[in-house]
Parts: structure tokens; C-alpha cells; sequence
């Protein structure tokens, strides 16, 4: 997924920011509480908007709901200044309920429009880039769940003396096991088990 310089720039700022908002000082999570308190601060920072959008932007942290993210991966490659309308947008990206007052505050202000697309991207970036490492992390846990049943099998394997002990590596008697066993007479004695004349 290529971003534009834009949201290579924006993306870590609206992680810190989400990430400082998390926790207070005993490390309890706090983000729902935090969160509705910069909801309620929205008004008093719209002149940050423009200059920091990071700093508004988590107020509408899982406020979006994409319907085509096809649109977002398109979205995010754009820079500043070539962003659709937010009313173009919208027919890709709804509002969760309580998420609408928020974005009639916004949308009152001149750069609200781009405010709202920038904000949309930004947590569409935050959730997917989750989902892509939770995916990453279960891939990795099955390749390890693989190596874990190989190395139990070669393990096995080795108990019952099948792996590199007294056959060789395919499972085979590769003839080294000190004996001087004929395989000839071997033949000789099975035949003569079964009825057959042994040959002299």
C-alpha cells in the first residue's frame, strides 16, 4: 500500500495521539473517558483544524463505518489539496450516530470539508494497519505450529529409532547396522518356510 507524503507524515502523530490518550499515570486505560472529552472540546480546538487535524481527528476514532475501501486505498495515495469532497466521499464512509453532531460542528468551519476526509483516512490507516499486523501475527503462529509438529514428528520419529539411528534418513536399512546378515539366505530360509526345495 503506497501513502501519500501526506499521511506518511499525519499517520504517526494520530497513533501518538491516540496512544497518549490511552493510559494515565497508572497505566489504567482510559481512552473511552479521554475521548469523549475531546468530543466535548471539539468547538474550542477548529482553529487547530487546519494546522494539527491529528489533534481533532481522534474525537472521531471509530466513528467511521468505510463501506468501500477501495475508495480509501485510493484516498490514502492522494495528497493534500486533491482530496474529494467530503460529500463525494460520503457515499463511501458513513458516520457512526453519535459521530454526526461532531462533523455538523466540523463542517460549519471553511476547512471542515477537508478536515473530514483527512480524518476518515486517518482511521481507515489506523484500522487497517491493525488488521494487517493481526494478520501478519497469525500467519507467523502457524508457520511456528508447523515447526513445532515437524520437529514433534522428527522427534518421534527418532524415539523409535526411524530417523538417522538404525535406517538411514528414508526409512530404509541402509545395511550398516554391523550384521553380515545375507540378504540371499534370507530368501533361502523364507522360501524353505513356505515348502520350496533350498538350493545348494
Amino acid at each position: 500500500m503506497k501513502l501519500s507524503r501526506f499521511f506518511e507524515d499525519i499517520i504517526p502523530l494520530y497513533k501518538a495521539e491516540l496512544e497518549d490518550l490511552k493510559s494515565d499515570s497508572e497505566g489504567k486505560n482510559v481512552l473511552k473517558a479521554r475521548l469523549r472529552e475531546k468530543a466535548e472540546q471539539l468547538p474550542m480546538l477548529l482553529p487547530m483544524m487546519a494546522s494539527n487535524p491529528e489533534m481533532l481527528a481522534v474525537a472521531f476514532h471509530q466513528g467511521f463505518i468505510f463501506m468501500n475501501p477501495l475508495t480509501m486505498e485510493s484516498l490514502i495515495t492522494k495528497e493534500a489539496g486533491k482530496f474529494p469532497s467530503w460529500k463525494t466521499l460520503s457515499a463511501a464512509v458513513k458516520l457512526e450516530p453519535w459521530a454526526e453532531p461532531l462533523s455538523r460542528i466540523v463542517l460549519k468551519d471553511p476547512d471542515g470539508e477537508a478536515f473530514m476526509v483527512t480524518a476518515a483516512a486517518l482511521e481507515y490507516l489506523n484500522r487497517s494497519n491493525t488488521t494487517r499486523k493481526a494478520g501478519a501475527s497469525d500467519a507467523a503462529d502457524a508457520d511456528e505450529d508447523e515447526d513445532k509438529e515437524a520437529n514433534d514428528e522428527n522427534e518421534e520419529l527418532k524415539e523409535h529409532g526411524d530417523l538417522d539411528g538404525q535406517y538411514g534418513r528414508h526409512g530404509r536399512d541402509d545395511g550398516d547396522d554391523g550384521d553380515d546378515y545375507d540378504l540371499g539366505e534370507a530368501g533361502a530360509d523364507w522360501l524353505a518356510e513356505q515348502g520350496f526345495d533350498r538350493k545348494e
